[in-house]
């Protein structure tokens, strides 16, 4: 018989998740008023997810269900249903029960994409964001990481180096050394922030890394900044990995006057300082 060491006891298993009955999720209608009934479905919904009563992969009752509790139509509790699974909150098949998705970036990604679109504003305003979050975030990795986070980095890295000058699959790696990094934070709302920005990311690396004037040598810096910023991460060094951080986004300035040139809004504070 296998026996514990001192001060360790067995794990007792944890209790099965057992869905809270659909019939006690939304509570008494008396207090809704009809004309927000839409609208009250979606917050006692969201309402049960947020506080665990409903956890990911549970069920959801059906339209006729939730019409009836609520003593609305099919239509309108569809729509509701709709307006969660745009949200991301749940998943809806035609023809299977809808079942409660566990939370992911999708909703952020598909914001981001309509925020930024393809303009030069939007993609600048997207690289000034991710000068203000990146630095800190590198901050955080170098006081959290695990001895594993730290042998996907180099995994990461070598990836990089294997792929110098080939623009898809750099692009590729590339995005998965900034992923790591917010991986590495530990804080699963950096990690969604920085999985939704991905998409607009991977434009702005498009543009970058296609610029005609890149050469072997400014493909191989690119690359030790990485490596820099890693080192300091590895290291456990916050300031050194912020900074190494900061050093990376500097350094992109001319690539991004490249692609950019002078923006209007940057012209037009130009010319209203003057004017002064």
């Amino acid at each position: 018989m296998f026996v514990y060491p001192a001060g360790m006891e067995a794990e007792v298993p944890p209790k099965p998740h057992v869905p809270t009955p659909w019939t006690t999720l939304f509570g008494d209608e008396e207090d809704l008023s009809p004309s927000r009934l839409g609208d009250a479905v979606i917050e006692r919904l969201t309402q049960a997810i947020v506080d665990g009563r409903l956890k990911p992969g549970d069920p959801l009752p059906s339209e006729g269900q939730i019409a009836t509790t609520f003593g609305i139509s099919k239509p309108i509790a569809r729509e509701a249903l709709r307006e969660l699974a745009a949200m991301g909150v749940i998943q809806v098949q035609q023809g299977k029960v809808s079942r409660v998705r566990a939370i992911d970036s999708g909703p952020l990604e598909r914001f981001f994409r309509f925020a930024v679109g393809r303009t030069e504003q939007g993609l600048h305003d997207a690289v000034e964001l991710r000068r203000m979050l990146e630095p800190q975030i590198a901050k955080l990795a170098a006081q959290r990481h695990t001895a594993a986070d730290l042998v996907t980095l180099r995994d990461i890295l070598a990836r990089m180096e294997a792929t110098l000058g080939d623009v898809p699959r750099w692009i590729e790696a590339d995005l998965a050394f900034h992923a790591h990094i917010a991986v590495m934070s530990h804080n699963a709302l950096v990690v969604l922030q920085m999985k939704g920005l991905e998409p607009v990311v991977r434009e702005m690396m498009g543009r970058f890394n296609d610029r005609a004037a890149r050469t072997n040598a400014d493909w191989r810096e690119t690359y030790q900044r990485h490596l820099r910023i890693a080192d300091a991460v590895a290291a456990g060094g916050p300031d050194a990995a912020e900074g190494a951080m900061h050093d990376h986004f500097s350094a992109a300035d001319a690539a991004i006057a490249e692609i950019f040139g002078r923006l209007p809004s940057v012209r037009e504070a130009q010319k209203r300082r003057k004017a002064r």
